[in-house]
C-alpha cells in the first residue's frame, strides 16, 4: 500500500505516477497494449486519492479542501429516475476525516476510486477566469504572432470553482437559482455575474468577446519541488510568449467570439444560431450559449442591450433620512448601484460616438464555464503549451 514504507511520497511523486497510468484519459477507444494493470486497478486509487486528499491533505484556506468527492460506480448511477434527488446524484460528499476507511464507511464497494481522485483533483485546484474584450484585428495578429502579447481593451479577472454541481439561473429573477448535478461536465459558476461584468459591453463592430479559463495554483500544483517533465502545472514550463522564466498557470479553455455574431443572436431570438450560439430569449435579457473550440466545453452568457442612461436617475440622488450615524444600507446600495451606472453611461457614450447607425451597446455578463471532467484532468496532467496571457 502506498506510503506504508519508510518514506510517503509526496505530491508530485504521486502525481508522476498518475501520468505513467493515466493513458485512457479522454480516449473513447483504448488499445490494451496501452494501457496498464496499474490503471484499472481499483486499490491504486484508493490508496492514490488516501494519501492525496486524505492523509496528505494541504489546507488552503478554502472550504472546499475540507469536501471530498466521491464517485459512485456507473452501474449505481441512476438516470431520469424521479427518486431522491440525492440517490440519483452519480457522486456524494463527505466532510473531510483523518482516515479514509472511517469516512467512506460502508460505502466502498460502491465508489469508483479512479474518477473520484480526478474529481477532487479538479475540485480542489484553483482557478480564475478571464473575461475581455479585444480587437479582431489585434486577435488575428496574435493568432499568426505577429505584434506581441495580446493586448484588451479591458478584462475583468475572477476566481472561479470548480463544481461537480450546475447552477441553474432565473434571468428574470436572479435571487432564484436552482442547483443540479452537472456530472460528468464540471461546472464553474459565477454567481455576482450581473454585477461582476456590468461594464463589460461590447460597443464596436469590431469588437470580440473572449473568454479563458486558467488553472493556477491548488492540488494540481504540488508545492514540492518539481521533477522535471512529470508534475503538471510545474516550473518546467516555460512561458515563451512572454520571454520569461517558468510559468505555473495552464489554460483550460480560450475561446472568443464577434460583436456581430452575437448580436445576430441577439436580434435572432430563437434556439439554433449554428453550432457555436444558441440563445433563448429570457425577457430583457437573453442567454446565450457559446460553443468553445472544436465543440470543446460551453459558456453560457446573460446578453442585453444597453439603453440611453445619459439622463440622471434623481432616485440616485436621494436622502435616506433615517440614519442618523455614517451610511445607512439603503445609501451603500444606491451608491453601488450609482456606480453600476456610471459604467454603463461610459459604456453607451463611448458607443455613441464611435458606433454605426443601427448599432446596440451589448452588455455580457458572464454566468458560467461548463467542461467534461477528463478534458480537464488530462489538461492538468499533460498539456505542455504556454498558456493565454491577457
Amino acid at each position: 500500500m502506498l506510503g506504508d514504507g519508510l518514506q510517503t511520497p509526496t505530491r508530485s511523486e504521486l502525481l508522476c505516477m498518475v501520468k505513467k497510468n493515466s493513458k485512457m484519459l479522454g480516449k473513447t477507444i483504448v488499445e490494451d497494449e496501452e494501457t496498464s494493470d496499474v490503471e484499472t486497478d481499483p486499490r491504486f486509487w484508493h490508496d492514490v486519492m488516501d494519501v492525496y486528499f486524505i492523509r496528505g491533505r494541504e489546507s488552503r484556506g478554502r472550504q472546499e479542501d475540507d469536501l471530498v468527492f466521491f464517485v459512485k460506480k456507473l452501474h449505481l448511477q441512476k438516470h431520469g429516475s424521479n427518486e431522491d434527488e440525492s440517490a440519483n446524484s452519480p457522486y456524494f460528499v463527505r466532510r473531510w476525516a483523518p482516515k479514509l476507511d472511517d469516512l467512506i464507511g460502508t460505502s466502498a464497494s460502491d465508489v469508483d476510486w479512479r474518477r473520484s481522485f480526478y474529481l477532487n483533483l479538479i475540485a480542489q485546484t484553483s482557478f480564475s477566469v478571464t473575461v475581455a474584450i479585444c480587437s479582431q484585428q489585434v486577435l488575428k495578429n496574435y493568432q499568426t504572432g505577429k505584434d506581441g502579447p495580446l493586448s484588451p481593451i479591458y478584462k475583468v479577472v475572477k476566481t472561479v470553482y470548480a463544481s461537480p454541481s450546475r447552477i441553474n439561473f432565473h434571468l428574470d429573477s436572479r435571487k432564484e437559482v436552482e442547483t443540479s448535478s452537472a456530472y460528468p461536465e464540471i461546472c464553474f459558476a459565477v454567481d455576482d455575474y450581473d454585477s461582476t461584468f456590468d461594464a463589460v459591453v461590447l460597443t464596436d463592430v469590431d469588437h470580440c468577446y473572449c473568454v479563458l479559463l486558467n488553472a493556477h495554483d491548488g492540488a494540481a500544483f504540488p508545492r514540492e519541488r518539481i521533477q522535471q517533465g512529470c508534475s503538471p502545472g510545474d516550473t518546467s514550463r516555460s512561458d515563451t510568449s512572454s520571454g520569461k522564466g517558468p510559468t505555473s498557470k495552464i489554460t483550460l479553455f480560450s475561446g472568443f467570439v464577434s460583436y456581430q455574431m452575437v448580436r445576430d443572436a441577439y436580434d435572432a431570438g430563437r434556439s439554433g444560431f449554428g453550432s457555436l450560439l444558441s440563445l433563448h430569449s429570457a425577457g430583457k435579457t437573453d442567454r446565450i450559449y457559446m460553443k468553445g473550440p472544436g465543440g470543446r466545453g460551453e459558456v453560457e452568457v446573460a446578453v442585453s442591450g444597453v439603453v440611453d442612461q445619459s439622463k440622471p436617475d434623481l432616485s440616485q440622488n436621494s436622502v435616506d433620512h433615517n440614519s442618523k450615524k455614517g451610511l445607512s444600507f439603503g445609501a451603500v446600495v444606491r451608491r453601488a448601484a450609482s456606480v453600476a451606472s456610471e459604467a454603463a453611461k461610459h459604456a453607451y457614450a463611448a458607443a455613441s460616438a464611435t458606433r454605426d447607425e443601427g448599432m446596440i451597446p451589448l452588455k455580457c455578463c458572464l454566468m458560467s464555464i461548463s467542461l467534461p471532467w477528463e478534458y480537464i484532468a488530462h489538461d492538468l496532467l499533460f498539456k505542455g503549451s504556454p498558456p493565454v496571457n491577457l
